[in-house]
């Protein structure tokens, strides 16, 4: 390989290299930007290029049009774009690039869906069912604490035995970019933990502090976790497809319906911009006007 080719490669390693550093991005991320950033390189490859300086505008957009083409979606589509404008931002930090050639390109605006959520009384009724099977437990105390503290699957996924003789009202979570919140445990959700930590000593392998556990004692992998939540859902009833951001929608959106209070479901999420738990008000659109209908002054309906 020449030296001239091996130029962005080194750009795409010293990036990821930073990330995972400097800014401590999640595997998710890594993998992400890697994926992304080598699928424009053997693009670049092909139309002969191979710095850095000579990417432009007209590369990306070539690259994005071809990506569109073969049917990528909007979301994907942008995506790719962020991915890309870091890499150049890091570029132009180290002097690579005289400019950030993704800088002009806009990504396309796809229909934003609002997040599906499980009706409050289906998984309710789902949760309040006998947890059945050796590691009934486990998958329900999943659930639950999923529901009860909103978390991602990631912050469930890395979560140790606390100590104590009794789970706690309150846990300490390492959120995306390594932010720590406290999310609260709900009374249901307590009860479910500590039934699996009487149980937990069964299976839990000597020296593993992982608070869920597989059968072989290690902690549970992120694709397990997805699995048993599937398979608990389909166990007792459940009518729809269940996975862990769906129940941290459902918490999100309950949680607004319930309170109003915005912030509050903020910070519980540990979004870092209130215009990523916006999305939630569309979901009950009805009450908010009910609540400005009689909390404005001038908002008062008129008598008939």
């Amino acid at each position: 390989m020449s030296t001239e080719a091996s130029a962005l490669d080194q750009l795409l390693a010293a990036y990821l290299s930073h990330l995972r550093v400097d800014k401590r991005a999640s595997e998710h991320t890594l993998a992400a930007t890697r994926r992304d950033g080598t699928a424009f390189l053997a693009y670049c490859a092909e139309c002969g290029i191979h710095e850095p300086k000579r990417v432009d505008i007209h590369t990306v957009r070539g690259f994005i049009t071809r990506l569109h083409r073969k049917g990528q979606q909007p979301s994907s589509l942008r995506r790719y774009l962020s991915s890309l404008r870091g890499l150049f931002r890091h570029a132009l930090r180290e002097g690579l690039a005289e400019h950030n050639p993704v800088a002009g390109v806009r990504g396309p605006k796809g229909k934003r869906e609002l997040p599906k959520v499980i009706h409050a009384e289906d998984l309710d009724n789902a949760l309040n069912l006998q947890a059945e099977g050796e590691l009934g437990p486990r998958d329900q105390a999943m659930v639950e604490l999923f529901y009860s503290a909103g978390l991602r699957l990631a912050e469930l996924q890395k979560l140790d035995v606390p100590p104590g003789d009794r789970f706690p009202d309150e846990i300490r979570v390492l959120g995306k970019g390594s932010k720590e919140r406290i999310a609260p445990v709900g009374g249901k959700a307590r009860a479910a933990l500590d039934a699996w930590l009487h149980e937990r000593g069964g299976f839990a392998a000597a020296g593993e502090t992982a608070l869920f556990v597989s059968r072989n004692g290690r902690r549970l992998s992120q694709r397990s976790i997805q699995l048993r939540l599937a398979a608990w859902a389909v166990a007792v009833g459940l009518p729809a497809h269940l996975h862990p951001h769906k129940l941290r929608h459902s918490f999100a959106t309950h949680m607004l319906e319930s309170s109003g209070d915005l912030r509050a479901v903020q910070e519980l999420l540990g979004h870092a911009n209130l215009a990523t738990t916006q999305i939630y008000t569309q979901l009950d659109w009805k009450r908010l006007a009910k609540v400005y209908d009689e909390a404005h002054p001038r908002a008062k309906r008129r008598s008939s």
